[in-house]
């Protein structure tokens, strides 16, 4: 875990660090791992929420990949999201005690690193949602259309490395919205909620987002060569 901010914890129970070893990422599209079985997590929780290091080491090793993704794909940067995911484990080492199973833990453990990532990303002063582009499309984009339904034009044998390149290419506030609903799989209304925006502008993001990202494929050198 990481360096001298982190709360007073018996070194001989630290959670592994990252080591400057870079977890390999979980590709766009690909089904999130599988969880723990919730017995065997149940008790483990437990056990971290008495204090138990061992056990909190445990529930880092379970998730630091999937949380060090998320990380990785909300701010498109390796050191950043590296340091992101060691912030997400101190805040849960501190607020693990809290817990009181209203939801999910990996559901819980999930919003949280998304918090710290928002945090992060607010105290740099990037404004995350521009309501005067959201309530103004561009005229090419042409009428309305179903914002929520999956869009289909990006599903198929579309090669996963350059979509991986095209998510990390798309404006930062266009890629939260895109990583959260089409990723990770939350709601507009607990996107909104989140974002601390309107869930007609979430939805109005997520369909500039898709367009951006059709238009980075289509042009890509493998689709080019595809046609």
């Amino acid at each position: 875990m990481p360096h001298s901010s982190s709360p007073s914890q018996p070194s001989d129970h630290d959670p592994e660090a990252l080591d400057g070893k870079t977890p390999p990422r979980a590709p766009v599209g690909e089904p999130k791992p599988a969880a723990p079985s919730a017995p065997v997590e149940d008790t483990v929780l437990a056990r971290a929420q008495n204090g138990d290091h061992q056990a909190f080491a445990q529930i880092y090793s379970l998730h630091k990949r999937r949380i060090y993704s998320l990380c990785l794909r909300m701010v498109g940067n390796t050191a950043e999201a590296e340091d992101l995911t060691q912030e997400a484990f101190l805040q849960l080492h501190r607020k693990i005690a809290t817990f009181r199973g209203d939801s999910a833990f990996s559901t819980w453990m999930h919003r949280l690193a998304i918090n710290v990532v928002l945090m992060h990303l607010r105290r740099k002063g990037l404004a995350l949602i521009s309501l005067d582009e959201a309530m103004d499309p561009a005229p090419e984009e042409g009428p309305g259309r179903s914002f929520g339904s999956p869009d289909l034009n990006l599903t198929g044998a579309i090669d996963r490395l350059a979509l991986e390149r095209a998510v990390t290419d798309l404006p930062a506030g266009y890629r939260l919205i895109f990583v959260l609903h089409d990723i990770e799989g939350y709601e507009h209304n607990e996107i909104a909620s989140m974002l601390d925006c309107s869930i007609g502008n979430s939805k109005c993001q997520l369909h500039k987002a898709r367009l951006k990202l059709r238009d980075t494929l289509r042009n890509s050198p493998g689709q080019e060569t595809k046609r």
